[in-house]
């Protein structure tokens, strides 16, 4: 089993299926519901696991799963005299009222703490929830930045937001593209509608103007209704663009990626920004050849560090496939909220979220350091990393630090 090296002590446990009821738990509910004695420490998990998300709302699972048996594994919550912690689990089905009443249900069942929810829209409810309920939330897979406009006190994300994700993506182009000789002129821009796909190609479209390039044609989609891009696609060629973005979900982005191979546009990248398809093992295997050397930035998991290698290969050996970057920051979620248990020694989850804020947590996903919230509820030190597919392995490939091998930008079609 895998060491996990945090530096606050931490603790985590096994399977559980809460229940609860609706309506506002009232006030010091979860921590009460949490045993004030020996019993397990809840924590509660979001995620999509039926529906057009499932496969990554169960990697997100198992990947929290992980983590709470590494740390019960570990000791438990020694502050708490080694109490163990357990999963307790809700399927949002990738809808917002879901995510929303199975919140409240975890919440009335005892959760010091909620992790979620890999859907932005998603997120946005429940952030209410736990805001409304003073329990924190520790968003794992969450692009969207408009949750943290508001003050939230009780919400944290781990990864970076779309602002800082698409703002690495514009950057990345430009420096990648002027270092090949092909200058990324004018940039098509291709996503998925709801406030993930949009926020992102706002962000990168802002970005990307100010470093002096023309974004043009933006084209929206509905992610859960598209079932080809052929017409997109032509609309990309005719408009004479060099590197064509893509913000979308793993489904559309593959159905993207063979109109591109269809219509085979005149361009010199395929560039996955926040995607969720194209620094994906299962989109190397399902994509085959057409999707040879495209580009994705995003957040991912270390490829550098020892232990990040040590958790894949245990994922791989458990459940018989790659575990994805989502599962990495599942992991590294929980192992937030356990910390921050830790750092209060206690299941209220008002001093649990303070315990979160003042917490430093090793992560297992590319960063600039340990994870550390900000007033704000952003993890501070969180990163951007760029990403290609060579030779039918993603590789990180830029900023020069985080590389494993240089970026390829020839063209591949």
């Amino acid at each position: 089993m895998i060491v996990r090296r945090l530096i606050a002590v931490l603790g985590a446990g096994s399977l559980l299926a809460a229940a609860g009821c609706g309506g506002s738990a009232p006030s010091g509910a979860a921590g009460d519901a949490a045993g004030s004695g020996d019993g397990p420490v809840r924590i509660g998990a979001l995620h999509p696991v039926s529906g057009s998300m499932a496969v990554d709302g169960l990697q997100m699972r198992r990947g929290a799963q992980l983590a709470v048996e590494q740390i019960n594994e570990s000791g438990g919550i020694a502050s708490l005299g080694g109490r163990e912690v357990r999963l307790a689990t809700a399927d949002t089905q990738g809808k917002p009222e879901i995510g929303q009443s199975e919140a409240q249900r975890l919440i009335s069942g005892g959760a010091v703490g909620l992790i979620g929810t890999y859907q932005s829209s998603v997120s946005s409810n429940v952030s209410v929830v736990a805001e409304r309920n003073e329990v924190p939330f520790v968003m794992d897979v969450t692009a969207s930045d408009e949750i943290f406009q508001h003050g939230y006190r009780y919400s944290f994300r781990v990864q970076p937001g779309s602002a800082k994700i698409s703002e690495s993506a514009a950057e990345y182009l430009e420096q990648v593209s002027e270092k090949a000789g092909k200058p990324a002129e004018r940039v098509a821009v291709l996503h998925e509608q709801t406030d993930f796909g949009t926020g992102a190609a706002d962000a990168f479209e802002v970005a990307a103007g100010k470093l002096g390039m023309e974004v043009g044609p933006r084209i929206s989609y509905d992610a859960t209704t598209a079932a080809d891009f052929t017409s997109q696609i032509t609309q990309v060629k005719a408009s004479g663009a060099d590197v064509l973005v893509v913000a979308g979900y793993y489904g559309d982005s593959l159905l993207i990626a063979k109109a591109v191979d269809a219509v085979k546009p005149d361009l010199d990248a395929v560039w996955g920004v926040s995607n969720g398809a194209y620094d994906q093992p299962k989109f190397v295997s399902d994509a085959g050849e057409l999707g040879d050397r495209y580009f994705s930035t995003n957040y991912h998991f270390d490829a550098q560090n020892p232990e990040t290698r040590r958790l894949r290969a245990e994922y791989q050996q458990r459940f018989g496939a790659p575990m994805r970057t989502g599962a990495v920051l599942s992991y590294d979620a929980v192992q937030a909220i356990a910390a921050g248990v830790e750092e209060a020694g206690s299941t209220d989850p008002a001093a649990v979220r303070d315990g979160i804020a003042r917490a430093r947590i090793a992560p297992l996903t590319v960063g600039n350091g340990p994870v550390r919230f900000g007033r704000d509820g952003e993890n501070v030190n969180s990163a951007a990393v760029l990403m290609q597919i060579q030779n039918g392995r993603v590789k990180q490939v830029y900023p020069p630090e985080k590389a494993e091998s240089d970026p390829d930008y020839s063209v591949a079609w």
